[in-house]
């Protein structure tokens, strides 16, 4: 059976078995409130203008993609009804009938068209652009159907699809700016933008025009709470109905709270430190060598030798994360179980500042974020803390969620190294190997010819076996140039109100059309 009748069959038993109710289906008017508590406000709600899960939460409320991933992370139809690959490197998509956006607008191939050009136009420099680099045109066939052709073969697109690519209303974005999409988002999604209190709260009303049906909570409210205590504490109070990263110490005192339960998931976020070895300019463009000790391959390796994880995720973590080898998850297309973790070993350190010419050690900072993700301050001293008992001393300077983003990492001023979590539902390796460290992407700082080489072949090779050959590969160079530490697995950890039904997903989605209030209200 050739690739394209499985995809079809597939697609008529997803259509049949994993779609959201019929807008037609005669449902419950939407009801009540949820109260979400993240740890930071997005820093955006552009949806092509950021990569970052708190701002996908919010905004897949209110932006549909072509493709979705249900509860068991399997791609399912979404505002395209089907697809199928019409030759090795153009994809044609069917489109839902009869799908408004919020301010009236017709959802058609004219709209997918628009929100993909959007994407790709090299004028808007969006952050979201790199992952599609190989689509070379959108064209429409008729008025539901669209087709998207690729200079290459793309095997992943439709992983891509099942998360970028937001439909944005052509008429209400067409000749704006992103700061205009940053305060007025319209989408076709379960919910409606009402208004967004900078770093206060982001309110959302249900769209009971959703083609998938009524969502059942009426009102959903996203605040930032960063300080873990702060965040529990809102939850133990009431304020909040949904509050992530909770922090293993206070686990038991939720779970013997009579209105309170704990939901958790491992997650698909891996925590590491990218290590600069060269130097780009807030274009992405490759200046040189970074200037910094840590253009020495020796110091790069000496400081991956410096650190144990294991004991920060004993310590720090209470047991709640997973050791892991590279910055992908075991479920992650691409992972090799080969790899075992770099072994800590402060003779080795001493060893390789020795030879680089450092037999005194030197002096690091490690930039990280403070709130966005669990126990990350501490986990940075922790850090810290052995890389200067192994000769490495080092001191954690952290940094508010936006100004960490937009003032440090994206203008690649975060040497000569930071702290960072990348949660990749793409589930494939490229969403993860290719914008952290590709060259010319928004957070590489690394360069090596050989290893873009890899992640380039990776990206267009439809042999499934060749492509995970070459992750194999670039994760091993990657690793032997000291490029990145790998840290942990973060097992997500969320507080609920006994009032709301929701489950914790590995994807860290929080959907608001799959939330529903118990008593209505």
């Amino acid at each position: 059976m050739n690739r394209s009748i499985t995809l079809c069959v597939g697609l008529l038993l997803a259509t049949v078995l994993q779609l959201p109710p019929s807008s037609g289906t005669a449902q419950a008017a939407p009801q009540g409130k949820v109260v979400i508590a993240q740890g930071v406000d997005p820093t955006t709600l552009d949806p092509q203008w950021h990569e970052e899960t708190p701002a996908y939460n919010v905004l897949l409320n209110v932006y549909d993609t072509l493709l979705f991933r249900d509860k068991d992370l399997k791609i399912i139809p979404w505002l395209a009804e089907s697809w199928k690959l019409v030759n090795p490197t153009t994809w044609e998509f069917k489109l839902r009938r009869g799908v408004k956006f919020h301010n009236g607008e017709e959802f058609d191939a004219e709209a997918v068209k628009f929100s993909l050009d959007r994407l790709r136009d090299p004028e808007m420099k969006n952050r979201q652009a790199g992952n599609l680099r190989l689509v070379s045109s959108v064209d429409v066939v008729d008025k539901y159907t669209v087709r998207v052709a690729t200079s290459k073969p793309f095997p992943t697109l439709e992983n891509q699809l099942a998360l970028r690519g937001h439909a944005m209303a052509p008429k209400h974005f067409k000749g704006k700016d992103k700061v205009f999409a940053d305060r007025n988002p319209v989408g076709t999604g379960p919910y409606k933008f009402v208004r967004w209190s900078k770093d206060e709260q982001i309110v959302l009303e249900a769209n009971e025009q959703w083609w998938g049906g009524a969502p059942k909570v009426k009102t959903l409210v996203f605040r930032p709470i960063p300080e873990h205590a702060v965040r529990v504490a809102a939850l133990q109070a009431g304020e909040v109905d949904i509050a992530v990263n909770i922090p293993p110490h206070l686990v038991p005192i939720i779970d013997k709270h009579p209105k309170l339960y704990v939901t958790k998931a491992p997650s698909v976020r891996t925590i590491f430190i990218p290590i600069y070895t060269h130097q780009y300019d807030p274009a992405n463009k490759l200046v040189g060598p970074v200037d910094a000790p840590t253009k020495d391959k020796r110091v790069r390796q000496a400081i991956l030798a410096a650190v144990e994880p294991n004991e920060i995720i004993k310590t720090v973590l209470e047991g709640q994360a997973i050791r892991t080898a590279t910055p992908l998850t075991n479920k992650h297309f691409g992972f090799d179980k080969t790899l075992a973790p770099v072994a800590q070993s402060v003779d080795r350190v001493k060893k390789l500042l020795s030879e680089a010419g450092l037999p005194g050690g030197l002096d690091l900072t490690l930039n990280s974020p403070d709130g966005r993700y669990l126990k990350d301050k501490e986990v940075a001293e922790a850090v810290a803390g052995q890389l200067t008992k192994a000769g490495i001393r080092a001191r954690a300077r952290t940094f508010e969620w936006t100004t960490y983003l937009t003032q440090m990492v994206y203008p690649h001023k975060a040497s000569p190294m930071y702290l960072i979590g990348w949660g990749n539902t793409t589930w494939d390796a490229d969403g993860t190997l290719g914008p952290i460290w590709r060259s010319g992407n928004p957070q590489a700082n690394y360069f090596n010819a050989d290893y873009d080489g890899m992640i380039d072949e990776a990206q267009t090779a439809v042999d499934p076996k060749r492509r995970l050959e070459l992750y194999a590969r670039a994760q091993r160079l990657m690793l032997d140039d000291g490029a990145v530490l790998p840290l942990y697995q973060q097992m997500d950890l969320y507080g609920v109100n006994r009032n709301v039904n929701f489950q914790a997903l590995s994807s860290e989605q929080i959907v608001g059309a799959w939330l529903s209030l118990k008593d209505g209200k």
